[in-house]
């Protein structure tokens, strides 16, 4: 096998099992920034605007849509269809378990986050979070479960929008982060020109 085969195949093979994301600084910041204002808003929501025995503003699964929204914003499970659609998808198939299966959590646990991951596919809405966020409904204290069909509304459906409205202003702050990404326009558009 000659030296140059042996090389090329080194790189792809380093390609293909690791390429490095991230790597610029100012990526760093901006996902910083923006993960901290999006949780800090909620969390101020949860603990300083209302009493929080009474409502339960701040869930786990939001936590890990920071990581998509702000960290790999050219991700298809970080777009705004998929960050709401799959939150509110998950968190009707959570309550609906939830209702249906109250009190057998081995069952429940695993059926709500398993249709929620099967409607999301359906819809087109895959956000892995909402997996979380099914098992939220399920798993959730009584503050949770007491909040019934109300769970999609709130905390689900504001937060994730919370999370998007500053997605949208931090994500396209600077020229090189674009959100939401569109590469299907961007392929039209590079047609058109050529």
């Amino acid at each position: 096998m000659p030296i140059k085969k042996i090389h090329r195949t080194y790189r792809k093979t380093k390609y293909v099992l690791y390429k490095e994301t991230l790597v610029d600084f100012r990526e760093h910041f901006w996902a910083f920034i923006g993960s901290f204002v999006g949780m800090g808003l909620i969390a101020y929501l949860q603990y300083g605007s209302f009493n929080e025995n009474d409502f339960v503003f701040l869930i786990g699964s939001f936590g890990a849509s920071c990581v998509l929204v702000y960290g790999v914003i050219q991700s298809p499970l970080a777009q705004p269809r998929n960050l709401i659609g799959g939150h509110v998808v998950s968190a009707l198939i959570g309550v609906t378990v939830q209702k249906l299966v109250p009190d057998v959590l081995w069952i429940a646990a695993p059926l709500a986050v398993s249709l929620s991951i099967v409607l999301m596919q359906i819809t087109k809405t895959l956000h892995p979070p909402g997996g979380a966020t099914a098992l939220i409904a399920v798993t959730g204290g009584p503050q949770i479960k007491a909040l019934g069909y109300g769970y999609v509304i709130f905390p689900v459906l504001s937060g994730a929008l919370i999370l998007l409205f500053i997605a949208l202003i931090f994500n396209n702050l600077t020229p090189k982060r674009k959100y939401p990404s569109a590469p299907i326009l961007r392929k039209k558009k590079r047609r058109k020109h050529s």
